[in-house]
């Protein structure tokens, strides 16, 4: 524990450089204010010393001590726990390196924070079923530190969009219908409205759902906001962008046949074989393909990948209907990560493209017919 005292302009420099939060790795608690004891002013954090400042304090030096006991750069903002921690109870395990580690990586990260520009603000939206019994995949400290650097949280509340707890399974047409009807309920009152008003500038997805209800969230956010949507990554288990493996190869074909239903299959994170369509469509259905040369279930580990995907859709809903003319459906047969269903959604153009008849891989059951998007 310190033996001199910190002149207050230290003092009031260390609080700002740790944000008032704890600099302990994985603690960041915040150091202001109790709401319990009703005390919103106060501050409940402790200056601790990197190198002691005696050469008898807890990493101290004979002379190091006495020339860092001042210094800013020797300073740490911690918690009660923490303190104690580092300088009574653990002080072998903490070392003079690894507490400089903690110290840097905390103050780069809020003066990150602190230092994006007002415009990079982003609402946050999360869809999945029970957001309340899944918090983990979708909490709140997990998507917010997601989106940096590119942005940053408009606030601590977010907008959330929940599947409905039915009776019924998705192996029935009428559990389709109750959800969409659901989230367009929940879109309009929560979300439409407000960006009309210009409250929302930017909208940040997290979201986890059945693939065609994905889609159809991607629709309802359309172009008429720009929108960032993240991927949940099974290894590491993160909402953040990996950027740890080379862009996606993705290929596009075209049917031989132009008779019959018209189909497209979208195989990015499993191989989609065209005899599970015929099960569905019967024989010789017009199949255009979009897939991944390499597909896998954590495959989108950058945005470019996204993008790329994006383009080559846009590119064949296009062709899809300059080929077979503006009558009849679009059969869809979606085997995507969840962010790449988001975005089909986005990419169809209501008044450009064939309306969507969209399928949902079933355990036992192989493709079954959800919902028509049109």
């Amino acid at each position: 524990m310190s033996k001199s005292a910190i002149p207050q302009k230290l003092q009031s420099a260390i609080w700002a450089r740790a944000g008032g939060r704890c600099q302990y790795r994985g603690c960041n608690v915040d150091l202001v204010g109790d709401l319990i004891a009703g005390r919103r002013d106060g501050l409940y954090g402790f200056i601790a010393h990197i190198v002691a400042d005696s050469a008898d304090g807890p990493r101290g030096d004979p002379v190091r001590s006495a020339e860092l006991a001042k210094d800013l750069a020797n300073l740490m903002l911690m918690c009660g726990r923490h303190h104690k921690l580092i300088d009574v109870d653990a002080v072998a395990d903490h070392p003079t390196e690894l507490l400089l580690a903690m110290k840097a990586a905390h103050e780069s990260r809020i003066a990150l924070v602190a230092g994006i520009d007002e415009e990079r603000s982003s609402h946050v939206l999360r869809f999945c079923a029970n957001i309340g019994q899944n918090e983990a995949l979708v909490s709140k400290q997990a998507v917010f530190s997601a989106m940096a650097p590119d942005r940053f949280p408009e606030s601590d509340q977010t907008i959330d969009l929940e599947l409905l707890n039915l009776a019924m399974t998705d192996g029935e047409r009428e559990f389709w219908t109750t959800q969409v009807d659901n989230l367009r309920r929940q879109f309009a009152a929560k979300v439409s409205g407000r960006i009309e008003r210009q409250e929302i500038r930017h909208v940040s997805v997290f979201a986890l759902a059945p693939q065609p209800l994905l889609i159809e969230l991607g629709r309802l956010l359309g172009e008429i906001v720009p929108v960032a949507t993240h991927q949940r990554h099974r290894e590491p288990a993160s909402w953040k962008w990996a950027r740890d493996s080379e862009p996606v190869a993705y290929s596009t074909s075209a049917p031989t046949a132009r008779n019959g239903p018209v189909v497209l299959k979208l195989g990015v994170s499993a191989t989609v074989t065209d005899d599970r369509i015929e099960a569905v469509l019967g024989s010789k259905p017009a199949i255009w393909s979009l897939s991944a040369d390499a597909p896998g279930n954590d495959i989108i580990r950058h945005p470019d990948d996204q993008a790329s995907y994006r383009k080559l859709l846009r590119g064949l809903f296009d062709r899809i209907k300059a080929t077979h003319g503006p009558a009849g459906d679009l059969h869809v047969f979606p085997a995507v990560p969840a962010s790449l269903a988001v975005e089909t959604g986005r990419v169809w153009m209501p008044k450009a493209d064939l309306p969507m008849v969209v399928y949902d891989q079933q355990p036992g059951r192989g493709f079954v017919r959800t919902l028509r998007i049109a």
